[in-house]
């Protein structure tokens, strides 16, 4: 049976994904197939997954922090674009206290603004940090008069991580388990179906075998989903179940 690598699929790929090999092989008369029970297991977990996804896209926190997120987003893109327009100022001081300020932003990557949550959390405090503490991004800070972006930046960021670590809080009162733990072991029930369904074509004395019919459907569900990664552009330092992607 064709593979694929389900990591890289988006929690919202990914569910339907799962769904949409269900509902094949279900068509398919999975009675017959002598899968039954590694079929249900299947099905667990995605019922189970498909419920957390749901819990999170519900969360009315969920619309504070994406409003947060975009806040701090816009941010430190302003201040990017800020200093990008002085490093062509025709003051040389402006122009090297544009440049140190921006390489030490590009210590930590490019597309900031398109991170995971927690990363995006992490590497802004880091670069506050940097410039509130080390003597010449200090001095470069106070020199552009850019300490009212930095503190919007530090107070947008800080206000996310607060709803963030607050809806984390509701979720673990809720339910211990997170989509990532669920969808690891959703692909576990995947993998161990799709082996079953592998071997007893492989051992079938009849020809055709009786899963040849949904091995085909099956095949052409995942060239569809392979083609769809195939098609993504490269987005930098973004997680496959980044919740940013997902409105989650």
């Amino acid at each position: 049976m064709n593979t694929i690598d389900l990591t890289k699929l988006r929690n919202a790929e990914y569910l339907q994904y799962t769904k949409d090999f269900a509902a094949i092989i279900n068509l398919n008369n999975p009675a017959t197939l002598d899968i039954d029970a590694k079929f249900t297991a299947f099905n667990t977990k995605i019922a189970e997954l498909e419920s957390l996804y749901k819990k999170a896209l519900a969360s009315e926190k969920t619309k504070d922090i994406m409003a947060l997120d975009q806040m701090r987003d816009d941010a430190i893109n302003g201040v990017y674009y800020f200093l990008l327009g002085y490093s062509y100022h025709y003051d040389e001081q402006q122009r090297q206290n544009a440049q140190l300020l921006l390489t030490n932003l590009s210590l930590y990557g490019s597309g900031i603004a398109r991170m995971n949550y927690q990363a995006e959390t992490a590497t802004i405090n880091n670069i506050l940090r940097d410039w509130e503490n080390k003597t010449e991004l200090a001095a470069a800070v106070g020199g552009f008069n850019l300490t009212a972006w930095v503190r919007e930046l530090k107070t947008a960021n800080d206000a996310f991580n607060e709803q963030y670590l607050l809806r984390t809080q509701e979720y673990g009162d809720a339910n211990p388990e997170t989509i990532r733990t669920k969808r690891e072991e959703t692909s576990s029930a995947f993998y161990a179906l799709r082996d079953r369904i592998d071997a007893l074509h492989l051992l079938s004395e009849i020809s055709p075998s009786p899963h040849s019919a949904v091995i085909n459907q099956l095949n052409a569900l995942t060239d569809q989903y392979n083609q769809l990664l195939v098609n993504r552009k490269p987005e930098t330092d973004e997680l496959p179940d980044n919740e940013k992607q997902n409105g989650i």
